[in-house]
């Protein structure tokens, strides 16, 4: 009788993929205030295993301490504002609709006063397409269009941090470390490669390595890889 496969194990609440977030910085999130113009000095930059990007640790005039996205061109010592005064300049989180149109942001709410969702990574930013009386249109790093409602903050700037991926990974021990810190399953073995009890494609008595063949909504869990349930088979005729 076979095993489940390694892509079933995940998310199950066992402590191998389990985020290891006590050991992690705090959480980025934009200051809670949505109606106050306040001003912010970034005491520290800080690294965080669970973010790609470095942090900036902020203290407002309110007392309130947050960790945000650290964007290219800080500095410690430097003043920001947040609010919906706040002009459009480098490290400071304004609504969208006070955003004049090409400007680069990053940590974009979803919905008003959440903190922060989209544009997180380092390296990566948004830019402000177009507006309407209801929603503004930002392309987001994948070039794809999303619509926000004016009211979601942002912050103004590109994520510190970028070309960090092209620096490689000179050693096997390094990568382990770095994706064990995120908590990733590493290394990724082919289904090929695995023994038959523990993969459908696993087998090492043959060659042949595409065995991806079609699979229904139906199948027992333990078959669903490959090509699931797709719309059509076959070549085109």
């Amino acid at each position: 009788m076979g095993k489940n496969l390694i892509q079933q194990a995940r998310g199950k609440g066992g402590p191998t993929y389990r985020a290891p977030s006590f050991r992690y910085v705090g959480k980025v999130s934009h200051c809670l205030a949505l109606d106050k113009t306040l001003t912010g000095t970034i005491i520290d930059v800080v690294h965080c295993a669970g973010h790609s990007g470095p942090l900036a640790e902020i203290v407002y005039d309110n007392g309130e301490k947050v960790y945000e996205m650290a964007p290219e061109g800080i500095i410690v010592g430097d003043k920001i504002t947040t609010g919906p005064q706040a002009e459009a300049e480098i490290g400071n989180t304004t609504q969208l609709k006070n955003l004049p149109e090409g400007t680069p942001i990053c940590n974009i709410e979803s919905r008003p006063g959440d903190g922060g969702k989209f544009v997180r990574a380092s390296g990566t930013f948004a830019r402000v397409v177009t507006r309407t009386s209801k929603e503004i249109i930002i392309e987001l790093p994948s070039k794809k269009q999303r619509k926000f409602l004016p009211e979601c903050r942002a912050t103004v700037g590109i994520v510190a941090g970028g070309g960090r991926t092209d620096k490689p990974f000179l050693r096997a021990g390094t990568k382990h470390f770095y994706m064990k810190a995120r908590n990733k399953l590493w290394p990724k073995m082919s289904g090929s490669a695995q023994n038959a009890v523990d993969h459908p494609f696993g087998c090492s008595r043959s060659s042949r390595k595409s065995k991806a063949r079609p699979v229904g909504r139906n199948t027992p869990p333990g078959r669903k890889v490959g090509l699931l349930w797709p719309k059509r088979t076959g070549r085109k005729k």
